[in-house]
């Protein structure tokens, strides 16, 4: 999926026209998470669920929580690509936020609010500022679309990082460079985690944890299809799509109680699965009793003259077989 943006390099510029201003600011101390809720383990990507008028479920939105309490996974983002965040209106996702704060009141799921705009970093400042008001546990923010020079990135995401006191994720694409990473790392006080989806992650979250003394956390994207070895390399998380996160967080909780055959075995039926059915297809939650017959979800438009993976749609029957026959022993939610 592609990010979408309409900031060209002028318009960047000028929107951050008050950052002297801005990188002035008293550096912020960073906050703890909630209680009982850290920001480690698995942390799907929330979908953004519509009916048949593609107006959006917010029910449904509000119901991955609860799946997500239910099944023991860690935590949940939204909205990022998976949710087709550019879709979306600023009350969509103000509401949004809202809802899926509430949902996961009084349970240790963690929330991490997606706050990226497509035009102006204030209103990057806005949702970041809403969620902390919220309660929401961090903030995530994907670089905006044609600024790709460093010390542009590095201002635009201390303006964002400075605009609340919550943990801050930078979500890296394209060409972010780990030097990047780590500049943002000693200059952001709450910039303490990745999701690192540029160049080969695998390569290089030797280089993050060694440059930043292991403090900046790593988690992975990319349909965390090498979960064994991400978590074999010091992976803190992992951001897969919520359809079977259940199974996910099982691999995760195996591995770190020190069971790593048994994650290699449960990890083993999630590869299985995923070439019967692709985790993407919101039909595998309504399969799962998550999401009502019909609903259809919000997606990221695709980059100009790029075209959508050619695959095979399973059916819904389809989907439920391999739920009921291979996997349901071992699903939790």
């Amino acid at each position: 999926m592609s990010r979408s943006s309409g900031l060209d390099r002028r318009q960047f510029l000028a929107a951050m026209s008050g950052t002297v201003v801005a990188s002035a600011m008293p550096r912020i101390t960073q906050a703890a998470p909630a209680p009982g809720r850290r920001l480690a383990g698995v942390f799907p990507i929330a979908f953004t669920p519509t009916d048949t008028q593609d107006k959006i479920n917010f029910d449904a939105l509000a119901a991955q929580v609860k799946f997500c309490r239910k099944g023991g996974v860690h935590g949940l983002a939204w909205p990022q690509l998976a949710s087709g965040w550019s879709t979306l209106t600023e009350q969509d996702r103000m509401h949004g936020a809202e809802v899926l704060v509430d949902a996961a009141k009084g349970g240790s799921t963690a929330i991490v609010i997606g706050v990226q705009s497509k035009t102006d970093v204030k209103e990057a400042e806005r949702y970041a500022r809403h969620a902390e008001k919220l309660g929401a546990d961090a903030i995530i923010c994907i670089p905006p679309e044609g600024v790709k020079h460093p010390t542009e990135l590095l201002t635009y995401y201390q303006r964002v990082g400075n605009a609340t006191s919550l943990p801050f994720f930078a979500q890296a694409v394209g060409d972010f460079s780990v030097d990047l990473l780590v500049e943002m790392f000693n200059k952001i006080p709450t910039f303490r985690y990745v999701k690192d989806e540029a160049g080969d992650p695998l390569e290089r979250i030797a280089e993050i944890r060694k440059r930043t003394n292991d403090q900046l956390k790593a988690f992975s994207g990319r349909g965390v299809a090498t979960m064994i070895t991400e978590m074999e390399r010091g992976f803190t998380g992992h951001c897969p799509y919520v359809s079977i996160a259940d199974l996910y967080a099982a691999a995760y909780d195996a591995f770190h109680a020190g069971n790593q055959r048994l994650a290699f075995d449960v990890f083993g039926k999630i590869q299985a699965a995923s070439s019967m059915f692709a985790q993407s297809d919101v039909d595998v939650l309504i399969a799962r009793g998550v999401f009502p017959a019909g609903t259809k979800a919000r997606v990221q438009p695709p980059a100009p003259g790029a075209s959508p993976p050619k695959r095979t749609k399973a059916t819904l029957a389809e989907i439920k077989h391999v739920l009921d026959t291979y996997l349901k022993a071992d699903l939790r939610a």
